[in-house]
């Protein structure tokens, strides 16, 4: 057992530093390897001079057990938790959402007798990816609250608070238009505080992704967004997460992923559609037989290749 008042004097045993990663991955998911051990314990030592358990033994048994340990928790995930975004990040999946997947939907929803589309930014951080959404939006002239609404959720109290007060340093403009930001933005003090015209069009609330209780509140959704989140969980969380999203989203729905995640050996509820500049998953419709390009040329190949092999 550890002891210590100093987060020198704390060191994390094999067994202690399972028991943590068990609980975390209950928890809201988490994976932790073995690579990143050290940065655990550090933060973990610092949050127990903190709060003042003394040992990641005593600290364990504090999250678990005691009255305050979802708060702790909420604390500690605030800590192990890796916030990096700005606005517009990944651009051409944000092009392709608005000049290709955005006038589908609402092509299909006004045959269908509406026109109000939902959008869940799931794992929104800071506030950036929801509110380049709106942005985007009015750019394109899409009516918020009429066309479009937009929610956003974290696990993190620190980024939703950070989110809902919109004010942000110049590191989460890298990719930002500087006529976007001028008209958006007012800048105070080397700091820039986003307009309250995009602010008021978001609904943000803390989510755990493994909540499916409160995730059932949500409405059914045309576009989740969720990128560089799942790249975080194990696979078995990854396919529960992912069959969570199945089940918000209206058939013929979207899931955005970051670009460097996939949902091989993770889910085959979503068919991947080639965009003109991007790839994306959807949820398909039932009895629904679509054909894209890419299948065309497939089935093109094949038929030549069964042609042939009669012929011969």
């Amino acid at each position: 057992m550890s002891h210590g008042g100093d987060i020198g004097d704390l060191v994390l045993t094999d067994a202690e530093f399972r028991m943590f990663c068990d609980l975390f991955r209950g928890y809201c998911g988490l994976h932790f390897g073995e690579d990143t051990r050290y940065l655990v314990e550090k933060r973990l030592a610092r949050r127990i001079c903190e709060v003042g358990a003394g040992s990641f033994a005593a600290y364990h048994y504090m999250l678990r057990r005691d009255t305050a340990g979802d708060q702790e928790l909420a604390n500690i995930i605030d800590e192990l938790t890796t916030n990096e975004t700005y606005f517009f990040r990944e651009r051409i999946q944000l092009r392709a959402l608005f000049e290709e997947i955005l006038p589908r939907l609402r092509t299909r929803r006004e045959a269908e007798g509406g026109s109000l589309l939902s959008i869940w930014s799931a794992g929104c951080s800071s506030g950036e990816e929801p509110y380049s959404v709106v942005m985007l939006a009015m750019e394109a002239g899409i009516e918020m609250g009429r066309d479009l609404r937009v929610y956003a959720s974290d696990i993190s109290r620190r980024m939703l608070q950070k989110a809902r007060r919109g004010v942000y340093r110049p590191a989460s403009f890298r990719e930002t238009e500087p006529r976007l930001r001028e008209k958006y933005f007012v800048e105070k003090d080397g700091q820039w505080r986003i307009s309250d015209e995009i602010k008021r069009h978001v609904v943000f609330t803390r989510l755990n992704l493994l909540d499916r209780g409160r995730i059932s509140l949500l409405g059914t959704m045309d576009v989740i967004l969720c990128r560089n989140v799942i790249i975080y969980f194990d696979l078995e969380t990854k396919q529960e997460v992912i069959r969570t999203f199945g089940e918000k989203l209206r058939a013929g729905g979207y899931l955005l992923l970051g670009h460097s995640e996939s949902l091989i050996n993770v889910s085959t509820a979503f068919e991947l559609e080639h965009l003109r500049n991007d790839l994306v998953y959807r949820r398909p419709i039932p009895g629904e037989t679509r054909w894209d390009r890419w299948q065309m040329a497939a089935m093109a190949a094949i038929c030549t290749s069964d042609a042939e092999g009669k012929l011969g």
